[in-house]
C-alpha cells in the first residue's frame, strides 16, 4: 500500500453548537481560500436558509483548504442528533476526524455518537478543546471527562493516546498550552493563530492510503445537483484514477452493474467547484452522467469491477404521518397539493437523505415518514411548505420493534444542565415521564448536570415544556440510545384543546370571553373553521367554543356602557412546537403561510362518538 502525502481528509465532528462551522470559517481565512477584497459572512458553510435561520448545520459539507503544500479536504458535519445520517455519511469520506468539545460544556450526548461512530470505522481523532476563552471553561475537567468518554466506548490503545489542541475558534487561535495568554485576546484577524492545529493535523491524520495495482475503485458518499449538469454524485476514491468521458462499472445497490460514462468532473477549491480532468486515489470528487445514482454504490473498473460494501445507516426511530391538506382552507395559499405531488417529493427527498423511511399507510394520500428525531422531520415539513406544498402532518410517534416475541421501544440518552434552583421540578418531570438517572455531577458553579436514560416517545414534547419551568435557562441534549421493552403507558400532556365548532372570523368580543378558559393561539380577524384548535384549555378535556360570536347591538346604551376589551396577547406555535403540542387524535396543517391545528375528525358531532366508542373499548389499564 502506498500514501498520498499531498493529500489529508479529515472531518469535524462535535455537538451542536460547540463551534464547528466557526472553526471551518476561521481555516478558510487563515489559508488565504477569500481573496482581499471578498465580502465573507460568518458560518460561511451554512448555506441554507434554514440552516442560517436556526443557526445549526443540517447537511455534511465540504471544502478544501491548502497548508504546507498539502491539500485538506475538510468536511463540516452536523451536529444535532437528528442529522446523524450525514454525520455517518461523512466519515465514509475521511481519514481521521477533529473531535470539537466546548470547553465549558464537555462532551454532551451528540460527542459520544459520533465518537462511537469514528472510533467504529476505526479513525484517529485529534481533540480540540474549544471555547477556552468562556468564563466559566473548565479545560482540566472536560479532558479528563473526555478521557473518560475515549475508555467507556472501548477505544484501542492507539486511539486513546490522542493529541490534544485548545482552540478559540471565534477569533482564529489554537495553542498546544491551554494557559496561552493569545488565547484569550479578541483579535478576529487571529494571522496564523490556527498554525498549531493545522500542524497536528497533518502530523496525526493519516494521508489515503491506495493499492498501485488494485482497480479502480470509488464509494458514492454524497449527493447535490446542478442546474445545468443535474444530478451531481459525490465520490471519495479508493484505488485507482477517475477520469472525465471515460467508461466505468457503475454498481448498483441491487447488485447490477451497468457501463456508464463520466460527462462532467469537478474537484472543490475553497467553497467553489472546478473543472478537473481527473482525479486520482484520496480526492474527493463531484461527477454527472449518472442519473439515478443513490448513496452507497460504487464506481469501479469496468473491466473488473469490485463493488465496496454498501454503507449501513442506523434506522430510524421516530416516526410521523404526512398528507394532503385536507381542511376547508385547502388550496387558499400552495400551489402543490396533490397526493401525486407530495409521494413524488418525498420519493425525491429519499435519494438524497438516507436516514429517512417512507412507508404507505391505509390512506392512498398520506404516508408515514420515519426519521431519526423531531427536529429532522420538522425540517423537512418545513423545506417543503416553503416550497409551495399545503400537508396535514400528524403527531411524532415512535417506531417500535418486536424482539423475542416483546414489543420494545427507542430509548434516548438526555443530557440536562440546570441551575440548582430548578433541579427539583425537572426531576419531578423526568419521572413522570419514566425517565432512569444514570448520573449527577455538580461543578460547584451553580448548575447541576444530569444523565437520564428517557423513553423516546416521553420526550415528544418535552423541549417546550422543560424551557418553560426552567424559565427559559435549563440546556437539553438527547441522542438515540438502545431499544428496550415497552415502559407502559404514558401521559405526559395534561392539558386540553380549545376548539372551534363552525367556520367565520374569529372576534375580539368571542376570544375575550374564551381567554378565561385558557390559553389562545391566534387573535381577532383570523378565519377558523369547525374542528381548528385556536388555543389550549387549561384543563384536560377539551372544549368546543364559538371564537366567531359578535356582540349583540340595541338601541339602549348600557348603564356600565362599553368597556375597552383587553385581550392576552396571543401564543403563536412555531411549526416545532405545534407538532410537540398536539394530541395523537389531532393534526398539524402546515401552509406556506400558516401553520394552524385541527382535530383528526373535524365535526364535533363525529368526533364525540369517536371519542365515546374508544372509551367503551379501552382496556381497563
Amino acid at each position: 500500500m502506498r500514501a498520498r502525502s499531498d493529500i489529508r481528509n479529515v472531518a469535524i465532528v462535535a455537538h451542536v453548537d460547540h463551534g464547528k462551522t466557526t472553526l471551518v470559517d476561521a481555516l478558510l481565512r487563515q489559508t488565504g481560500a477569500f481573496a482581499a477584497h471578498q465580502a465573507v459572512v460568518d458560518r460561511v458553510m451554512d448555506s441554507t436558509d434554514l440552516e442560517r435561520e436556526k443557526g445549526i448545520t443540517i447537511l455534511a459539507k465540504n471544502t478544501t483548504i491548502r497548508y504546507g503544500g498539502v491539500k485538506i479536504n475538510v468536511v463540516d458535519t452536523p451536529g444535532h442528533a437528528d442529522f446523524g445520517g450525514e454525520v455517518e455519511r461523512g466519515l465514509t469520506m475521511v481519514d481521521g476526524i477533529l473531535l470539537l468539545v466546548d470547553a465549558a460544556e464537555g462532551p454532551l450526548p451528540q460527542t459520544r455518537f459520533v465518537l462511537r461512530k469514528a472510533l467504529e470505522a476505526r479513525l484517529p481523532a485529534i481533540v480540540v478543546v474549544n471555547k477556552v476563552d468562556r468564563s466559566d471553561a473548565r479545560v482540566e475537567e472536560v479532558v479528563h471527562e473526555i478521557e473518560e468518554l475515549f475508555l467507556d466506548l472501548d477505544a484501542d490503545e492507539h486511539q486513546v493516546g490522542f493529541p490534544i489542541v485548545y482552540c478559540n475558534a471565534r477569533t482564529g487561535r489554537a495553542s498546544l498550552d491551554a494557559t496561552d495568554p493569545d488565547l484569550q485576546r479578541s483579535d478576529p484577524s487571529g494571522e496564523g493563530g490556527l498554525k498549531p492545529l493545522l500542524e497536528l493535523l497533518l502530523e496525526h491524520v493519516p494521508a489515503p492510503e491506495y493499492d498501485e495495482d488494485h482497480p479502480l475503485q470509488a464509494l458514492v458518499t454524497n449527493l447535490d445537483a446542478s442546474p445545468y449538469v443535474g444530478r451531481l454524485a459525490l465520490c471519495r476514491v479508493r484505488h485507482g484514477t477517475l477520469r472525465r468521458g471515460a467508461p466505468v462499472a457503475w454498481c448498483r445497490a441491487d447488485g447490477t452493474v451497468e457501463i456508464v460514462k463520466i460527462t462532467e468532473m469537478y474537484l472543490t477549491e475553497a467553497l467553489t467547484r472546478v473543472d478537473a480532468d481527473e482525479a486520482g486515489p484520496g480526492e474527493i470528487v463531484a461527477i454527472a452522467g449518472l442519473a439515478d445514482v443513490t448513496i452507497g454504490e460504487t464506481l469501479a473498473d469496468p473491466d473488473d469491477p469490485r463493488p465496496l460494501p454498501v454503507m449501513h445507516i442506523d434506522d430510524p426511530s421516530l416516526a410521523m404521518t404526512i398528507g394532503i391538506n385536507t381542511s376547508p382552507l385547502a388550496g387558499t395559499e400552495g400551489d402543490k397539493l396533490t397526493a401525486r405531488q407530495v409521494k413524488t417529493r418525498l420519493d425525491t427527498e429519499l435519494v438524497g437523505n438516507v436516514s429517512l423511511r417512507v412507508e404507505n399507510t391505509e390512506r392512498p394520500d398520506a404516508w408515514e415518514v420515519q426519521g431519526r428525531g423531531e427536529l429532522q422531520l420538522a425540517v423537512l415539513v418545513e423545506t417543503m411548505r416553503r416550497e409551495g406544498f399545503e400537508l396535514t402532518v400528524g403527531k411524532p410517534e415512535v417506531v417500535i420493534r418486536e424482539v423475542d416475541g416483546k414489543t420494545h421501544e427507542p430509548v434516548d440518552r438526555v443530557a440536562i444542565d440546570v441551575p440548582e434552583e430548578h433541579l427539583g421540578v425537572v426531576t419531578q418531570m423526568l419521572s413522570i415521564r419514566k425517565g432512569r438517572l444514570e448520573q449527577m455531577v455538580n461543578h460547584g458553579t451553580g448548575w447541576v448536570r444530569m444523565e437520564y436514560l428517557v423513553p423516546a416517545r416521553a420526550l415528544v414534547g418535552f423541549r417546550t415544556e422543560f424551557l418553560t419551568e426552567t424559565r427559559g435557562t435549563g440546556l437539553l441534549h438527547q441522542v438515540f440510545e438502545q431499544y428496550e421493552p415497552w415502559f407502559g403507558a404514558l401521559r405526559t400532556r395534561t392539558t386540553g384543546s380549545l376548539v372551534a365548532d363552525r367556520r367565520g372570523m374569529t372576534t375580539g368580543y368571542a376570544l375575550f370571553a374564551i381567554q378565561e378558559r385558557g390559553e389562545t393561539f391566534i387573535g381577532p380577524g383570523v378565519e377558523v373553521y369547525e374542528g381548528m384548535i385556536i388555543g389550549e384549555n387549561a384543563r384536560a378535556d377539551d372544549i368546543d367554543v364559538n371564537a366567531t360570536k359578535e356582540k349583540e347591538l340595541t338601541n339602549h346604551r348600557a348603564s356600565s356602557a362599553d368597556k375597552l376589551v383587553r385581550l392576552a396577547p396571543p401564543r403563536p406555535l412555531s411549526l416545532e412546537q405545534a407538532l410537540e403540542f398536539i394530541a395523537p387524535d389531532e393534526l398539524v396543517e402546515a401552509t406556506p403561510q400558516t401553520v394552524r391545528l385541527r382535530k383528526a375528525i373535524l365535526d364535533q358531532n363525529l368526533r364525540g362518538r369517536a371519542t365515546k366508542r374508544a372509551k367503551v373499548g379501552a382496556s381497563p389499564e
